[in-house]
């Protein structure tokens, strides 16, 4: 496991782009102007207090999330159901073991303190060369507010379907971390059907082998907060990462996701779609995605994008697409994003052809996800999350229960 030794703002960071420190502040400093360059550790105490107005905060309802920022958490195991499958295996580990902390480190507060706090972590090991799927479901985390850490680990040429399916009452905060061995084939799916005060914050930290492949699902529903927030780096030439979100914010729901594709080696791939759907006052979702293609990354070839679906009056998509490209040599570059309301043309040819307006809303709202649902890879869970979606479609101004 790694950590980091205390340091100052002002040395953490390194002089950049020909910024300079601000002079009209006791303690001048050059502020992060990249993703790449944020602070690391795994330990609470080397980040500062949050006050909300932080690049990686000023977005989030901090004053919800202070019990997992700042507060005393958990760290004891917790109960979960996985079925016995060959070629996965799940089990409980110490925090000494040697695949923690192999895929990353903390960038923020309120995950350093769940690193800080957990006692034993959740080691799912993929080794088997015929794809197998396991599904490990958290119904019982109670109310108070605890820390998880979970190891995915896709052994060297092995092949796997992981699902973390997530319901219940929960004030979690917890890291995952995905190693995806060279030549694997890895797909992590993680839903969030929590109960509807449930507050979950989760960073997800990746780490790409030679020719290895990492599909990462994320599709959020069910809970109060959800933020959850993948990092990929490709570390080695031929890595293929495909990061998929769908989400569905109802009434005084905030769902919040911020992506990171860190291009480090050469002839990488990467796609990032998410795709939302807004309903009801207070509604509110984050997108923020980063991609960083490095002088080492030629020949990369990235595309990321971003689509929300407005249903209603009094919902806010935030959407931000960042793209830092180091060198000239590379195959492929972009980004895009879109926040629109719902169209009412579409819903005018639907209704002509004798379709009610609340089966319309719910069909072109099924269509709109159904590309990242599709993707998951199970067709059983892939039925229940579109079931899901679908019951969501309440009246307006009301918030699903």
């Amino acid at each position: 496991m790694t950590s980091a030794t205390p340091v100052s703002v002002a040395d953490a960071i390194p002089e950049q782009h020909g910024a300079k420190p601000h002079t009209d502040s006791a303690a001048a400093f050059v502020p992060v102007q990249t993703r790449s360059e944020r602070f690391r550790s795994t330990r609470m105490d080397d980040f500062p207090a949050i006050n909300g107005t932080e690049i990686a905060w000023k977005l989030s309802p901090v004053a919800k999330l202070r019990p997992l920022i700042d507060g005393d958490l958990d760290g004891s195991t917790y109960p979960y159901d996985a079925a016995s499958t060959d070629g996965i295996a799940v089990e409980w580990v110490e925090r000494g073991d040697a695949r923690i902390g192999v895929a990353g480190a903390s960038e923020e507060r309120a995950s350093a303190n769940a690193w800080s706090t957990f006692e034993s972590a959740l080691a799912i090991t993929v080794s088997g060369e015929e794809s197998q799927q396991a599904t490990v479901t958290r119904s019982a985390l109670g109310s108070g507010p605890r820390a998880a850490h979970t190891v995915i680990t896709a052994k060297r040429h092995s092949r796997g379907h992981v699902v973390l399916l997530n319901t219940g009452d929960a004030m979690l905060s917890e890291n995952v971390e995905i190693v995806v061995e060279d030549g694997a084939h890895l797909t992590v799916v993680t839903v969030q059907q929590w109960a509807h005060d449930a507050i979950h914050l989760a960073s997800h930290f990746a780490n790409i082998g030679r020719d290895a492949v990492l599909r990462h699902v994320v599709v959020s529903l069910d809970g109060d907060v959800i933020r959850i927030n993948p990092s990929v780096h490709l570390v080695k030439e031929g890595g293929d990462v495909e990061l998929l979100g769908a989400y569905f914010a109802t009434a005084g729901q905030h769902i919040e996701q911020q992506v990171f594709v860190d291009h480090d080696a050469a002839n990488t791939r990467s796609r990032v779609s998410y795709k939302g759907a807004l309903q009801g006052v207070g509604a509110r979702t984050v997108w923020i995605g980063d991609v960083l293609i490095r002088q080492t990354g030629v020949a990369t070839d990235s595309y990321e994008q971003n689509r929300n679906l407005l249903l209603t009056e009094g919902a806010r998509a935030d959407s931000i697409p960042n793209l830092e490209i180091e060198t000239g040599d590379i195959a492929g570059a972009g980004h895009a994003s879109a926040s629109g309301r719902f169209d009412d043309e579409q819903l005018f040819y639907l209704q002509a052809r004798g379709i009610t307006e609340e089966e319309a809303r719910r069909l072109v709202v099924r269509g709109f996800l159904a590309d990242v649902i599709r993707k998951i890879g199970s067709p059983t869970l892939e039925d229940q999350l579109e079931s899901a979606i679908e019951s969501a479609l309440v009246p307006e101004g009301t918030r699903r229960r």
